[in-house]
């Protein structure tokens, strides 16, 4: 379970594919602080630490995994965001997380705002994903609120700390994202939909 408060940037240091899986290499200023089998969100996809060596620790995505996110367009020297799973009894500043990407969606726009961003998103409406305004979303494993809703598509405000600490610094027209929408939101269209 994560929180959507992006800890750090990682840098991908190695990638190499093994059959179907990609292991992933990444250093990191948290790296020291990690254990075999702990869970650290990657662009908000929850992956499993396998080694640690130096300032390098090694994830695994399999293919059902590279298949749903951003992860398999990573190269090397690129930035990642990480989080660490939440500790039970801290304060939850984001909204739950699951660290399980529901799709993916390319940004369309970038309007500078006064000292901030709007940055747009479109996604594939025919997975029933939906965001209400004010709602809450994951962009790469950030928690942020939804500005504007639609039907296949949402506005987010990204402020400077966020800007500057996260992977938006690099966001461009067309950058695929990894989107995990609310979790309980998902849960009320569910059970709306089996009582239709």
């Amino acid at each position: 379970m994560f929180t959507g408060i992006i800890e750090t940037l990682g840098r991908v240091e190695k990638l190499e594919k093994e059959g179907e899986n990609l292991h992933l290499t990444l250093s990191s200023e948290i790296t020291s602080e990690l254990k075999i089998d702990q869970s650290v969100a990657h662009n908000g996809v929850c992956l499993t630490v396998v080694a640690i060596e130096g300032n390098n620790y090694t994830v695994t995505a399999i293919e059902e995994t590279l298949l749903k996110t951003n992860l398999r367009d990573l190269k090397e020297g690129q930035h990642v965001n990480l989080e660490r799973a939440m500790v039970l009894g801290a304060r939850l500043d984001g909204h739950i997380v699951q660290g399980h990407v529901d799709q993916t969606a390319s940004c369309i726009s970038i309007e500078e705002k006064d000292g901030s961003w709007i940055f747009s998103f479109a996604y594939d409406s025919s997975l029933n994903n939906v965001t209400i305004e004010k709602g809450s979303i994951t962009v790469d494993g950030v928690s942020l609120t939804v500005v504007d809703s639609k039907k296949d598509g949402f506005s987010v405000a990204i402020i400077p700390y966020t800007y500057e600490h996260t992977r938006f610094y690099s966001y461009k027209l067309g950058t695929t994202v990894n989107l995990e929408f609310d979790v309980i939101g998902k849960y009320v269209a569910r059970l709306m939909e089996n009582r239709s």
